[in-house]
């Protein structure tokens, strides 16, 4: 099972859905709702099920988290799938740059952002 996790900064109503129409086939996920803490969807990719979970005002107000969940996906790393989306939404995105695991220090925690300026690793703050 792979697993790709992102943060979307400023996600509006409808862009996730419109993202990620392009990528899998049959998604059922509705972005529509304000206000809600989770909301869970699925679609599919070379006819093998993705589930998309998504948590609005993760990591502060501004950022939703995305995770897409399955035997095949879209994109083999994270930041494939970050680069995805910011040609898409243009909205800021970040995403980790991998080998993280329990346990680690946050102290230097870097990540991918995506944004206008281009793809840096930066610290999360």
């Amino acid at each position: 099972m792979q697993d790709l996790e992102l943060y979307i900064r400023d996600l509006e109503p409808g862009q996730l859905v419109q993202w990620l129409s392009q990528h899998l086939d049959g998604l059922d996920l509705d972005d529509s709702g304000a206000g809600v803490a989770a909301f869970k969807g699925t679609g599919y990719f070379k006819h093998a099920k993705v589930r998309v979970s998504v948590y609005p005002q993760a990591n502060g107000k501004r950022y939703t988290c995305v995770v897409l969940e399955g035997e095949e996906l879209p994109w083999s790393q994270d930041l494939e799938c970050a680069r995805s989306a910011w040609r898409t939404l243009d909205n800021e995105v970040r995403c980790s740059p991998g080998g993280w695991k329990e346990g680690d220090s946050l102290e230097e925690d870097k990540w991918w952002r995506i944004d206008q300026r281009g793809e840096m690793l930066v610290v999360w703050s």
